[in-house]
């Protein structure tokens, strides 16, 4: 059986976790995290990444949620397919079910999984300059900024998903609570939805052409 996997680099660590030793995932891919902000972008290079495994996997464990745009996407790939039922990553790692919890309990919140944390206000700051390369000339002030974008949040959520580097993480995502003036908070996440999907894919994989 021949596996493949293409995944968000927002979730390598806990799906490098869920793939470890496994012999049966002959190709991994990690696409950059961020495409989500381009659904028909991100549907498009999905499509055309998990095409070019024609012939040399025999079905795909796509590692995204809905994101926008990826609703049906197994329906419009030559390669039979499984992704995962949750709208985004945040979904994947808590189980939509607690995620809507998790939204009532606190509509205005940030969700923090791991990867999310480490990327800090740093992240934003870049995205800005992206987007606005004169932004300083044009006296925008990163504060100001991030005020705006987060107008209306009161709370940050770290999701702790088991990885090994929890306590530099969850600092991580305190520094920015504090940088936002937010309320921090964490609870345990889980890596259920990828195990599972992985072992559809495989099943998939088994069935007669």
């Amino acid at each position: 059986m021949r596996i493949g996997v293409v995944a968000c680099e927002c979730f390598k660590q806990e799906l490098e976790m869920v793939l470890e030793g496994d012999e049966e995932v002959s190709f991994k891919q990690y696409m950059e995290f961020g495409l989500h902000s381009y659904p028909q972008d991100l549907k498009r290079e999905l499509i055309r990444t998990v095409n070019s495994l024609k012939g040399k996997v025999d079905a795909v464990f796509l590692a995204y949620g809905i994101c926008n745009s990826l609703a049906g996407i197994v329906n419009e790939v030559d390669v039979p397919t499984v992704t995962i039922a949750a709208d985004d990553c945040i979904g994947i790692m808590l189980t939509p079910e607690e995620y809507a919890k998790e939204r009532k309990i606190c509509a205005g919140t940030m969700f923090h999984i791991p990867f999310m944390s480490m990327m800090g206000v740093d992240y934003f700051e870049k995205d800005l300059a992206s987007k606005m390369p004169n932004y300083k000339e044009l006296g925008v002030d990163i504060d100001w900024f991030m005020g705006i974008m987060f107008d209306g949040y009161s709370r940050c959520l770290y999701i702790d998903t088991g990885i090994d580097d929890r306590e530099h993480c969850e600092e991580c995502s305190q520094n920015f609570a504090r940088q936002l003036n937010l309320r921090y908070e964490s609870r345990k996440g889980t890596r259920k939805m990828l195990e599972d999907c992985l072992r559809q894919t495989k099943e998939l994989a088994s069935q007669p052409s």
